[in-house]
């Protein structure tokens, strides 16, 4: 899969896709429960690791939770060194009052925004990346 590196061309073809599961942070100081838990990130700070897991998990396992959210994953093979690419996708989200984590895998950036406002969150990425293919085919 070739990497896509113009930020327009980007947003033209992100294809931004909502995630049916409901996705919490937390932060463990224990790494010995980190295999049940089955994280879909894991960031080591200083304090503790901050993980994103599934709510059910973070019940079942009682742990202490913040920002009940839903993933968006942009369907566009952006570079680790992209410039501009989110830089224009978060301020359409801040411009609704919309928080949003975006975490870059390797091959895909996804956007962690507040489970309520999931298909706001959505409609607004899908009308921002039809706007830029309208841009730049006309």
């Amino acid at each position: 899969m070739a990497a896509e590196t113009d930020p327009k061309r980007l947003l033209a073809t992100m294809q931004p896709t909502l995630s049916a599961e409901t996705y919490v942070f937390c932060s463990l100081k224990d790494m010995d429960r980190l295999a049940a838990l089955k994280p879909r990130m894991l960031f080591v700070e200083a304090e503790g690791l901050t993980l994103i897991i599934e709510r059910e998990a973070a019940l079942a396992e009682d742990l202490a939770f913040e920002f009940e959210c839903r993933m968006i994953t942009l369907n566009v093979h952006s570079p680790l060194d992209a410039v501009g690419f989110l830089a224009t996708v978060i301020p359409a989200l801040a411009k609704l009052r919309m928080g949003v984590n975006p975490v870059a895998g390797f091959y895909h950036d996804h956007l962690f925004v507040p489970a309520d406002r999931a298909q706001d969150a959505l409609r607004c990425l899908q009308a921002e990346s039809s706007k830029a293919a309208a841009a730049l085919s006309g």
